[in-house]
């Protein structure tokens, strides 16, 4: 019988491990298919006007590095769980010690890692193919809002949830608006997938929060749960090596909508079903998200009210680029900048749990 601890350390090794040995092959037939955008830059932001200062900065990787980066993370996290899975069925253990393949605790998040992924496939290869901008915006925000209402049902009507965790101070019920909160709380952390604009950026910042969250789960003694979001940081972590600068290859929306769903999901998976708190810290853990959507939101505000920006470019680690930061500067900080969070909202929530 193997451990608590190594049940959720072993599949995250072998994810990483798998990850590394995948990698080249992935960033051979990405670079074959010339898997890139035919154009760069994005066109129109959001509140409709161009993205100059974007552009400028991103003219050249953006038309020379592969997209579909995220494919790594997806595909090895799912491969990782299908194969310790099938061993435990035709082996036994120790593999069944190490299967988190689990109907309450991991079958939600690992549903929403490949809705996201598949979706953002599709996005992908249309942005590749045609350099119309992929999907629209609004399919894709109606996408994560049906498997947000499904999630938020599943909750509460399947597993009888309908509160969320309060640090030092028990539970809070929302009763029926739990649902819509869900799905709010989803939204925004799907918003934050635009955190994947520098190389190294998004991967570092999602490889410590998924660890994070395992290591609250585990706490909480969801080791299923705690295995996959400790799978899916190694994963993330593979896709690093080969995404720090220059990269190999980008995240991009295959990879970045896997995993904001994923984590909003797994956040509520840790939180009042394992009787502890896990979206109530979730701005803190995910510090960097949450500062990705309120300063894109700030700039649209404040040019749609002062008709200036507040920033030269949101989200706010363009601005810190535009005004003269090197990109590795950024990323570096912003890794920092999870790590103390994370550790503070994990302290958080050991301490101030039911």
């Amino acid at each position: 019988m193997i451990g608590s601890a190594a049940r959720v350390l072993i599949p995250s090794s072998i994810a990483f491990a798998l990850g590394i040995a995948l990698a080249p092959v992935l960033a051979h037939y990405l670079y074959k298919l010339r898997a890139w955008k035919k154009k760069s830059g994005k066109g129109h932001g959001i509140g409709g006007g161009g993205t100059p200062i974007f552009d400028e900065l991103h003219k050249v990787r953006e038309t020379s590095t592969p997209r579909m980066g995220g494919i790594l993370i997806w595909a090895t996290t799912l491969i990782t769980a299908l194969g310790i899975f099938t061993a435990s069925y035709l082996f036994g253990e120790p593999f069944t010690s190490l299967n988190f393949f689990n109907r309450s605790q991991t079958w939600l998040p690992l549903m929403a890692l490949l809705v996201g992924a598949f979706t953002g496939i599709i996005d992908d290869i249309l942005e590749v193919t045609r350099g119309n901008g992929g999907l629209r915006l609004r399919t894709r925000l109606l996408i994560v809002a049906i498997m947000s209402f499904f999630a938020a049902w599943w909750f509460y009507t399947k597993l009888d949830i309908s509160s969320i965790g309060i640090p030092f101070n028990g539970t809070f019920d929302l009763h029926i608006f739990f649902i819509p909160f869900f799905m709010l709380v989803t939204m925004v952390i799907y918003a934050g997938g635009t955190i994947d604009g520098l190389d190294g950026l998004s991967g570092g910042v999602f490889s410590i929060i998924f660890m994070i969250y395992a290591g609250i789960a585990f706490v909480q003694g969801q080791v299923s749960l705690a295995a996959f979001s400790a799978t899916v940081a190694g994963a993330t972590l593979a896709f690093l090596w080969f995404n720090i600068p220059p990269a190999r290859f980008y995240m991009s929306e295959t990879g970045s909508m896997a995993l904001t769903l994923a984590l909003s999901i797994t956040a509520f998976s840790a939180d009042t079903l394992g009787d502890g708190i896990g979206v109530a810290v979730l701005p803190i853990v995910a510090f960097p998200i949450m500062a990705t959507v309120a300063t894109t939101v700030l700039q649209v505000f404040w040019k749609k009210v002062f008709g200036k920006k507040l920033f030269r470019i949101a989200p706010i680690h363009h601005h810190f680029e535009a005004i003269g930061w090197p990109p590795y500067k950024v990323t570096m900080r912003y890794w920092v900048i999870t790590l103390i969070m994370g550790v503070l909202g994990l302290s958080l929530a050991l301490v101030g749990g039911h």
